[in-house]
């Protein structure tokens, strides 16, 4: 259906719970009515009226009639109560909060919500309701009765690692995380927020300001979501505890983590969240407090060796509880502690909300949850984007992973979902988690475990507008060359002529030309659907689809092209001192280095993603630390640089003497070496 255009159910993106579609009808003009005057309404309003207009629907025509009249109702006016009653619709108990009632007949649309969270998803509904085919807009008649699985949906992302986003492009995110029904959005921070009475950590030009932050918060809460910012208060500390200013507080110096029972570090955790809770109004505080590798290895050696780990970690974040509660909001934190001693989750108060995280695939997920709530305590569940340290997102991993350790957190009961995404090594680009971190976000709306092949089968057209099917068919590729070699940042950086680099080189060697198929096809149906279709939407992201798919391709190419490398001078080292071979051997050297040699093929390879990967991430963040990944493409191109050099030197000698060094002494890996 999807390669056709032709559909026979409208996609929806979360798939609402009950939905009864029936036609398509041509839309050209349209009004937007808020009968009761609601001032959130009118906001929902707009943000239809934006899509429509996108989609080539001329909004309240001066003269003539409308073909469409939108009508945003709250559940106790009597046009609401009328068309219930009509329509034998109900609104129940579940719905209180967040769900809806969309009727689309030709001609008429209605919205009816009990709140304005309501009335703004079931408008989130109707823009994906709105097909655009060949430059005529057309809505599906349907009826549709909503409401979400999970209270809280939401994502975690990572501002700590170095891509901090522009404020511009965290508009986008809200935007297009309401879009999907999100409800809440957690930035994690280290140290890349400022803070007025502590302003020493934050760097300049890669954190959020206090005007920026109040600034963020107000646009979210227009869009139904609240921000939680995530702000460390335990481990991860490196970046505050480098300054000498704090080296009171570190477990061992200027290390990751805060040795509890030092006398500094509750003022300095107050002042932190004392101004959060200013700027950010939202029922939470997030103090993370997860991997605090450290604790019991310096300042709390000896109460650790008393008491145990477990004891020391949690009466921590008791002192942290005691210390916050004036500020009166509830504390998440990450619940790792489950994993190392089960019986301290007994020793924290029981109003703490605990956020299990496993980012891989576990048969049950179930017992990462039990621990607390057989203690009494309310659960999050945090599956991840499995985008850190990759050239491009596992998607494959992401979809098993938030499909059953969500599954598993509404069976269990637990009231929200934060999908993370993490930028370990400093690469990670935003624009390429969407598939992954909406797919978090259906998840959580969905009730049971949904289903990752069909959110994969109509991804490309509620994200991108594509009808075509070719963004979908790119995305399977991509999943299926990631699921054959290894696609990690650390395989692209690897230097193939090192020991290591061999070793990975004859690991992967029979699946690469598989994979480099898979990543060359996606290529190019991202350049055909770009060429093909003025009306896609979010450009920049498909443009980090394609970097990550040539990526990969690349982490393909340079290992076989190693291999060609010292299969070509193994040969031209037997062939060297037989004259009938000499143009032979001439044209092996020449296959390394030259013109059009191998040695060149890499450093130009590196040349250009650099150029690629720079575009790519000042679409979205701010050139702090850009250069930092930069460089490593410089010292590539550098390196590839130098060997091509080094080779045309040995063919320039080798002409005069007819001598060649060993592989070995040049640095190439011998053909017959094994790894």
């Amino acid at each position: 259906m999807a390669q056709s255009g032709l559909l026979q159910q409208p996609v929806l993106t979360p798939q609402p719970r009950e939905i009864h579609a029936t036609q398509l009808v041509t839309v050209q003009s349209a009004v937007v009515t808020v009968p009761g005057g609601d001032a959130e309404d009118f906001f929902a309003a707009h943000d239809l009226e934006q899509t429509l207009t996108e989609r080539g629907v001329v909004l309240s025509p001066a003269a003539g009639p409308t073909d469409l009249t939108v009508a945003l109702l709250r559940k106790e006016s009597p046009e609401a109560t009328q068309i219930l009653a009509s329509e034998h619709l109900v609104f129940e108990a579940p719905m209180h909060d967040e769900g809806y009632v969309l009727v689309s007949q030709p001609g008429k649309v209605t919205i009816i919500g009990e709140t304005s969270a309501g009335v703004f998803y079931g408008v989130q509904t109707l823009k994906q309701l709105v097909e655009y085919q060949n430059g005529v807009a057309q809505l599906w008649t349907a009826t549709v009765r909503d409401w979400p699985a999970m209270k809280y949906r939401g994502i975690d992302d990572d501002l700590s690692r170095g891509p901090f986003p522009t404020l511009a492009f965290q508009k986008h995110q809200l935007e297009v995380f309401a879009s999907r029904k999100v409800n809440v959005y957690s930035p994690y921070f280290e140290h890349t927020l400022q803070y007025s009475a502590n302003p020493l950590a934050a760097p300049p030009g890669s954190s959020l300001t206090r005007a920026e932050a109040q600034e963020l918060a107000a646009f979210a809460r227009n869009l139904h979501i609240m921000i939680i910012p995530e702000q460390e208060a335990f481990g991860h500390l490196h970046h505050v505890l480098q300054y000498e200013k704090y080296s009171d507080l570190a477990e061992t110096p200027h290390g990751h983590v805060i040795a509890p029972g030092q006398e500094g570090s509750q003022p300095l955790i107050k002042s932190w969240f004392t101004q959060i809770a200013e700027d950010f109004p939202s029922p939470f505080l997030h103090i993370g407090a997860d991997e605090t590798v450290e604790l019991g290895t310096g300042r709390t050696k000896s109460d650790v060796d008393k008491r145990g780990l477990g004891p020391v970690y949690a009466d921590f974040l008791t002192t942290i509880h005691t210390t916050l509660a004036p500020l009166h909001r509830r504390l998440l934190f990450w619940g790792d502690v489950a994993w190392n001693d089960p019986a301290a989750v007994d020793r924290l108060p029981k109003d703490m909300i605990a956020i299990p995280w496993i980012y891989w695939h576990e048969d049950s997920y179930d017992k990462n949850i039990l621990p607390f709530k057989n203690a009494g305590m309310e659960t999050w569940v945090a599956p991840g984007d499995a985008n850190w340290s990759m050239t491009y997102p596992n998607d494959s991993g992401a979809l098993d992973n938030i499909s059953g350790f969500v599954e598993s957190g509404q069976r269990l009961g637990s009231t929200g979902e934060l999908t993370t995404v993490w930028n370990d090594d400093g690469e990670g680009l935003f624009n390429q988690d969407w598939f992954g971190v909406l797919f978090g976000a259906a998840a959580g709306w969905q009730p049971g475990k949904s289903d990752g092949a069909a959110y994969q089968a109509s991804f490309g057209r509620t994200f991108y507008g594509d009808s075509s099917g070719r963004i979908d068919e790119a995305q399977r590729e991509l999943m299926a060359a990631g699921d054959l070699i290894d696609a990690s940042d650390a395989a692209f950086w690897l230097d193939p002529w090192s020991k290591e680099g061999h070793a990975k080189g004859a690991e992967m060697r029979a699946k690469i030309p598989a994979a480099r198929l898979h990543a060359e096809r996606a290529i190019e149906l991202i350049e055909t659907v770009r060429a093909s279709d003025p009306k896609l939407r979010e450009i920049a992201a498909l443009q980090a689809m394609e970097l990550g798919a040539r990526r990969i391709d690349f982490i393909g190419m340079k290992f076989q092209l190693a291999e060609e490398m010292s299969s070509a001078y193994a040969k031209a080292l037997a062939l060297k001192d037989d004259k009938k071979h000499e143009t032979e051997t001439r044209d092996l050297l020449e296959s390394i280095s030259s013109m059009n040699g191998r040695c060149q093929d890499l450093r130009d390879a590196y040349s250009m993603l650099k150029n690629l990967y720079r575009e790519s991430w000042l679409a979205e963040n701010r050139p702090y630390w850009l250069d930092n990944v930069l460089v490593r493409y410089d010292l590539r191109i550098q390196l590839w640089q130098q060997r091509g050099e080094q080779m045309d030197s040995l063919n320039d000698e080798w002409q005069k003497t007819g001598t060649l060094p060993n592989a070995d002494a040049i640095g190439i890996p011998s053909a017959t070496t094994k790894p």
